[in-house]
């Protein structure tokens, strides 16, 4: 580890050495007003590690110039764990306040690095004479990024060209950080309280609960709705009050595109404008032929081949499962064309009919602390890791847990942390992330401290934490996503664990969903929390026949996504027209359900305006595709097989981005994936 002198300032824990296990970040003893003035501290010294290198009068070679710059900027990394993660797991407006003041003194100050001719000069160098370099596999691919971060940065372009791209590039993050800042707040904005209980009739008594806590924390009584995940998607199955069901649905797809502070139509424009302005400037005529080069689709051509292909085989099975619905809306006296906010009510009940199985049926098995444990015993039984809570360790929330996590021999491999419910100081949805990656560096494997959040059912003053079986799935995802950066064995932190081509970071953590229909995981740990009953077997083989339903106008929907995404992402020339009417041309060839007026999407699609999707949504099937191949090698083998998971822990999850992900895939596959194994996973082909 780089030994920096920083100022002494006693009272911010940023410039001193952590003491704590682990060496975790001490939130407990981080302020406010420490953070601005680490990033300030951070910029120095990186900007004096930089000329440092270029200062060196020494030839470029791999160990001086490449290694020397990945190591640079570790107090950067330091900071930029413990703020981005809290801006979005504990914002508050000071945060976004500093967010917002800090962004555009990060961007120059990327752009002082990567448009630096010297530092480029000496990069280039070594580059262009990798041929003789004798470098290892991992040596080879860091050489590669490095000098590709440089040229995909405009270290290529001229001085005036690169004049333009900082102002470009400045104007950017500004705009992706205010439009997410713009979408939380409409979201927190939103709430509705009922005082009649007639009115929310349907409703499981768990959600009634739920709502009823609501109210009593806005200091209201009654029932408050709102725009969380954990009011909206039980409150859109159950809810008899078809009014009600519009009035939250409308309030949820018109977020962020009525008018007033929050409304993001403008900033969506000014975006993709601003992207196709940059790639335009590194010599390419849309956006995703600049974002794509680094995927494993490799360009538009095959992105839409695969969204293509899909619509082909699941469209005509998805137009049935509208029909079948329908017809069971217009069985019990519906009198009218589907709505979207009619389809997860009346689809619920049809499958409730078909199936005898919905979530209030499965909720009482999935205890959170049951799961996360069964969560953790499907790692320990895979790869042999081990859980333990440390209360030693500082978190940056009461209802934060941390864990060492440790391998079968006792060796120390990770901090996990977990956060599961939801908070107005959250933004929506789940994600893992990290404080801290893994590289090795003088003989020392520095392991990676992982977090994963989610917007979990809360716990009530008469019941535990009861999830729905799609939160117990949306566990087992972001846990694949830990593993994947838990399980790493890089020399180079910027190669480790997730640092993946976007569309192959989904493959372990789409992977580990597999298990959550498997009869022999289930019968390990689902458990009627009151009576202890083991989940019966006619309930499990219920979840499984069901698994499939509706399946096809779930994949239209992810899809239509993946065409949206793509169509602000392949413009040519600067878009000035309405945004709505654009994005309903967009998923048109995937609509299944009618289209309603002055809704839309794009304004609140947080994954590609700020979250590292653009031009990668698709990402989502590209790695389904995936994951129903690899899975099906578990399947054959057995899906608790040690040599599989083996294979699959030795060439996915502790590869990181050292080598192609295609080459790791074959390695661990022994051939290219194909859809088959999804379209027979899915029912499409039989």
């Amino acid at each position: 580890m780089t030994v920096i002198n920083l100022p002494v300032e006693a009272n911010n824990p940023f410039f001193k050495a952590y003491s704590t296990p682990h060496q975790t970040i001490p939130f407990n003893e981080i302020k406010i007003e420490h953070y601005f003035p680490a990033f300030e501290e951070a910029m120095k010294v990186q900007r004096k590690e930089v000329d440092e290198l270029i200062n060196n009068q020494e030839a470029p070679t791999f160990e001086n110039t490449i290694l020397k710059l990945e190591y640079a900027g570790e107090l950067m990394s330091k900071v930029s764990g413990a703020f981005y993660n809290m801006l979005s797991s504990e914002t508050s407006d000071e945060l976004q306040a500093i967010a917002e003041k800090l962004s555009p003194l990060l961007s120059e100050h990327s752009n002082a690095i990567r448009l630096n001719e010297k530092l480029f000069a000496r990069v280039k160098a070594v580059y262009d004479d990798r041929a003789n370099l004798k470098l290892s596999v991992e040596q080879s691919m860091l050489l590669k990024e490095t000098y590709d971060g440089f040229a995909n940065h405009g270290a290529n372009l001229s001085d005036a060209d690169k004049a333009i791209y900082k102002e470009l590039s400045k104007e950017l993050s500004l705009l992706t950080l205010q439009y997410g800042q713009n979408v939380l707040k409409e979201t927190n904005k939103y709430s509705l309280l009922i005082s009649d209980k007639q009115q929310l009739a349907g409703l499981p008594a768990d959600e009634m609960e739920m709502l009823a806590e609501n109210a009593k924390k806005a200091g209201k009584e009654g029932w408050m709705l709102n725009l969380k995940t954990t009011t909206l998607v039980p409150f859109m199955k159950y809810a008899d009050n078809r009014d009600l069901r519009q009035e939250l649905y409308m309030a949820n797809v018109t977020r962020c595109m009525v008018g007033g502070e929050f409304d993001n139509r403008e900033i969506v424009k000014k975006i993709v404008n601003l992207r196709l302005k940059v790639a335009n400037l590194l010599g390419y005529k849309c956006y995703a032929d600049y974002a794509l080069i680094h995927r494993m689709a490799e360009n538009k051509e095959n992105v839409y081949d695969l969204l293509d292909k899909l619509r082909i085989a699941y469209k005509p099975a998805a137009e049935k499962e509208y029909e079948a619905v329908q017809a069971y809306a217009d069985k019990k006296g519906a009198n009218f064309k589907l709505q979207p906010w009619d389809w997860s009510y009346y689809s619920e009940k049809l499958k409730d009919e078909k199936y005898a199985v919905n979530d209030e049926m499965l909720r009482p098995y999935f205890e959170l602390e049951r799961v996360k444990k069964a969560v953790f015993g499907l790692a320990t039984r895979l790869y042999g890791l081990h859980f333990t809570k440390n209360v030693t360790i500082p978190v940056y929330h009461n209802e934060v847990e941390a864990f060492d996590v440790t391998d079968s021999n006792g060796k120390f491999v990770a901090v996990l942390y977990t956060d599961f419910h939801p908070r107005d100081s959250k933004r929506s949805g789940a994600w893992m992330s990290e404080f801290r990656g893994q590289w090795i560096e003088n003989g020392i494997d520095y392991r990676p401290h992982i977090t994963i959040v989610m917007n979990f059912t809360r716990p009530t003053a008469t019941k535990p934490a009861l999830l729905t079986f799609d939160e117990v799935t949306t566990l087992l995802h972001e846990f694949g996503h830990a593993l994947h950066g838990m399980l790493t064995k890089c020399n180079y932190e910027s190669l480790s664990g997730t640092n993946v081509y976007r569309d192959f970071v989904e493959l372990p953590s789409q992977i580990m969903e597999n298990w959550a229909t498997e009869k022999e995981f289930l019968d390990g740990f689902a458990v009627h929390y009151q009576t202890g009953e083991k989940i019966p077997a006619e309930l499990i083989q219920k979840i499984k026949a069901s698994e499939n339903y509706n399946v096809a106008y779930f994949c239209l929907r992810q899809l239509s996504f993946g065409y949206l995404d793509m169509a602000w992402h392949t413009i040519e020339k600067p878009y000035e027209d309405d945004v709505i009417a654009y994005e309903k041309q967009a998923m048109a060839s995937t609509q299944i359900l009618p289209s309603v007026a002055n809704t839309g999407m794009s304004p609140t699609f947080s994954h590609i305006f700020n979250g590292g999707y653009s031009a990668g949504y698709y990402s989502y099937k590209w790695a389904e595709v995936l994951d129903a191949d690899a899975f099906s090698v578990f399947s054959k083998q057995g899906i608790f097989d040690k040599n599989t998971a083996d294979s699959f822990r030795e060439n996915i999850l502790e590869k990181g981005g050292t080598e192609h992900p295609m080459t790791l895939y074959k390695r661990f596959r022994g051939q290219a994936p194909t859809i088959d194994a999804l379209l027979k996973r899915n029912g499409i082909n039989k």
